[in-house]
């Protein structure tokens, strides 16, 4: 890769993470208010810290740890979600990610999906990680998943990402939502008919 195919990649990049936190910012300011109007009911986290040591707490086989660096300290590491939502009366949490990534759209070309957020998202599957969000969660149902994925951007639109994306989650594509307007109704429309009655099961 060239001098200037990665300054071109830096700008994209940094373009794109501007956007992904635009969309952060407006998903947060939607679902506080949903939940501030039913707190009695349901509580929301922004970059919940529930899975914030879940790496560094790992206690490895003894012979594994004796072959690699062992340092005095290894520090806080794990994974953080986005966002969570809880609800109060179950004690049921939904764990949350909000992807933004460009796509291929009209009068675009197939690279313009460029990008991994929607790929990094599906971690969310290893058994390791899947098995520790059902434990913190309390959804234990083999139907359901203890996670939602909220799609944000011309990722939403491209022929090519959309099919990649409904491949992967497979009979879970409730528990994710391609957010093309960017606006409150359909967004909470979904939450309320899909993600809602998995927090309301006892």
């Amino acid at each position: 890769m060239g001098k200037e195919d990665l300054k071109n990649r830096e700008n994209w990049q940094e373009e794109s993470g501007k956007l992904a936190s635009e969309a952060e910012v407006n998903f947060y300011a939607i679902f506080k208010g949903y939940c501030e109007s039913n707190k009695d009911i349901l509580k929301f986290y922004e970059k919940p810290k529930h899975f914030d040591k879940i790496y560094s707490d790992k206690i490895l086989d003894p012979e594994l740890e004796k072959s690699i660096h062992t340092p005095e300290k290894i520090g806080k590491w794990g994974v953080q979600p986005d966002f969570a939502i809880e609800h109060l009366i179950t004690k049921k949490i939904i764990f949350g990610e909000i992807k933004h990534q460009e796509g291929w759209i009209e009068g675009g070309t197939s690279s313009d999906g460029r990008g991994n957020a929607h790929e990094r998202c599906f971690k969310l599957f290893s058994p390791g990680l899947l098995k520790k969000y059902r434990e913190v969660s309390k959804i234990t149902d083999s139907g359901d998943l203890p996670f939602w994925v909220v799609f944000n951007g011309n990722i939403t639109r491209d022929p090519k990402r959309v099919r990649e994306i409904s491949f992967l989650f497979d009979n879970f594509s409730n528990h994710y939502f391609l957010w093309q307007d960017k606006t409150k109704l359909n967004l909470i429309k979904h939450f309320e008919t899909h993600i809602l009655p998995i927090l309301e099961k006892k």
